[in-house]
């Protein structure tokens, strides 16, 4: 396992209860990754040379234990298998007791960026060591929406949105499904399925269903498609 150290910042909490933002989870998750294969010359400048990219296709993020500001934290990452054009990842969050705090998995797909199509993982998995599962209960990675919606005013997608890949950042998404969230809910667990990538100057038009205890975020194109679905199931 691949792991850094960090302490949770001021600008990293949620102001509303001063525990870490699920945002900032998925920031700290994906800077894990970007550290790991820089570190093993695998990152950037490796993938730009290869004309490949690494793209994010699922979440799902199961959270113990509440985080807070100025908490000591490790976070760590690892691949678990590569098949076909898919890689597959697990992620943690522990404390200094080494309890987990989040745990995640995650689904991604190698794609050849001259085509903008799927390509297969090399046979040397690309240059990472394989570990072994996380023992968590996976869910899928599809997530299936609702039949009723209540349809929110769209807005555009921002430079501030955008990533060295030119679209939407992956973390961005979750940040804007946040917002429709009650006032004092508690998320237990999140999934996020990707679907098509927005690029500065699409519109977004979220789309919010809730079942229960289950939220469902559809953060849509005008025509309906989704870019991202992100489920939180919550405590009120």
């Amino acid at each position: 396992m691949y792991t850094f150290n960090s302490r949770v910042r001021y600008s990293e909490i949620n102001h509303h209860k001063g525990i870490l933002d699920l945002a900032s989870i998925i920031n700290y998750f994906q800077d894990c990754s970007t550290f790991q294969s820089e570190d093993l010359n695998l990152g950037l400048s490796y993938l730009q040379d290869k004309n490949r990219v690494w793209i994010l296709n699922s979440w799902q993020v199961q959270i113990n234990r509440e985080i807070h500001l100025g908490d000591y934290i490790t976070i760590g990452t690892w691949p678990y298998a590569f098949k076909g054009c898919y890689g597959y990842r697990n992620f943690i969050m522990k404390n200094q007791q080494d309890d987990p705090l989040v745990v995640a998995n995650s689904i991604w797909v190698y794609m050849d960026r001259s085509t903008g199509r799927p390509t297969k993982v090399p046979s040397d998995n690309a240059g990472y060591v394989i570990e072994p599962p996380y023992p968590m209960e996976y869910a899928d990675r599809k997530i299936k929406l609702p039949k009723d919606f209540m349809d929110y005013p769209d807005f555009p997608v921002m430079k501030s949105n955008i990533d060295s890949y030119n679209h939407v950042n992956n973390g961005q998404y979750i940040k804007m499904a946040e917002e429709f969230l009650p006032e004092n809910s508690k998320v237990r667990s999140m999934r996020v399925e990707y679907r098509k990538q927005a690029v500065l100057g699409d519109r977004i038009m979220p789309r919010v269903s809730l079942e229960e205890n289950r939220y469902i975020v559809a953060l849509s194109s005008l025509d309906g498609s989704p870019y991202a679905i992100v489920e939180f199931l919550i405590d009120l």
